[in-house]
């Protein structure tokens, strides 16, 4: 590692299901990482390894050159970022903030502006992969923002993802994840119709995703949330409520441009109604059990394990 690398010392607000993974692969790579979360407990592993533990966003952000965060909301966001205990009001001239929450391009955009006047550089960089992909360091990282914060920025990315791209000013990153957000939604509905089609006609969900996964219709939808859906597992790899939520902002977006996107739609009223009966917590996967209640298939019950 070169020393303009070791002389970063990264702070990381965020610990939940992927921040934990996410801040683990930078520790491990040798960065001096410091963290936040509202729950300190979920930081004990990193603690163990070596991290410092902070009370509070600006407490960390007097120390770190660079921060991340991976919280919930768009308003979680901008208490972090913009609060009078936030990251802009506290760092340091010349630090650089990277939001990898998926936000509203908006709030992006505000953030840069801010930053900037305080001589601090700002990336809006979400990811896609869940659980499975922060833990194994393979994320797909979406960046918006200036090319020379990229270019700081991205040995971190490296260390926690596989496919990255800068794709314009402050802002892109979050549009371009509204893209993959509406992608997902019409192919998770798609998997959990398809599969709940397959369960009532009595087939055997593993013969059959053995065979398709390997076709056209393969992706990780299919193989990865499809297999989960056919044993029942509903436990969150990306919480159905922080689903809404990024369907909700590209729902905006979309009516902002003046698109009528059905297939986004109808996914948003269908997760809508899941999470009003109980699945809130559960998976993304978990939809599969909205349609199981339909009739008397084979496949799993609206309980699940979870």
């Amino acid at each position: 590692m070169s020393s303009a690398v070791q002389a970063e010392r990264i702070g990381f607000i965020g610990l939940g299901i992927m921040g934990q993974s996410m801040a683990g692969h930078i520790l491990a790579a040798g960065y001096e990482v410091h963290v936040f979360s509202r729950t300190k407990e979920k930081a004990e592993a990193l603690l163990e390894a070596g991290a410092v533990w902070h009370d509070t966003p600006a407490s960390l952000a007097r120390v770190c050159t660079i921060v991340i965060t991976m919280v919930g909301y768009p308003h979680d966001v901008e208490a972090v970022y913009l609060g009078d205990d936030g990251l802009v009001p506290n760092m340091a001239p010349g630090g650089l903030v990277i939001d990898m929450t998926t936000s509203q391009p908006a709030l992006a955009r505000r953030i840069h502006a801010q930053a900037a006047e305080r001589g601090i550089a700002a990336l809006d960089a979400p990811v896609s992969g869940g659980d499975v992909g922060a833990r194994n360091a393979t994320l797909a990282i979406m960046v918006g923002g200036d090319e020379a914060a990229y270019l700081r920025a991205l040995p971190l990315f490296q260390v926690m993802g596989k496919s990255i791209a800068l794709l314009g000013g402050a802002g892109a990153g979050q549009h371009t994840k509204m893209v993959n957000q509406i992608v997902i939604a019409g192919t998770i509905v798609g998997v959990a119709e398809a599969l709940s089609y397959g369960a009532h006609a009595g087939l055997d969900l593993e013969k059959v995703l053995g065979v398709i996964g390997g076709g056209a219709a393969g992706g990780f939808q299919l193989n990865v949330l499809g297999k989960r859906m056919s044993e029942g597992d509903f436990a969150p790899g990306f919480f159905v409520h922080h689903f809404l939520k990024d369907m909700g902002i590209a729902a905006s977006e979309a009516e902002a441009m003046g698109l009528d996107l059905r297939g986004l739609q109808t996914a948003l009223h269908q997760f809508g109604r899941f999470a009003e009966q109980g699945g809130r917590e559960c998976g993304t996967q978990g939809i599969f059990t909205l349609y199981q209640q339909q009739g008397q298939g084979a496949g799993p019950s609206a309980d699940g394990d979870e």
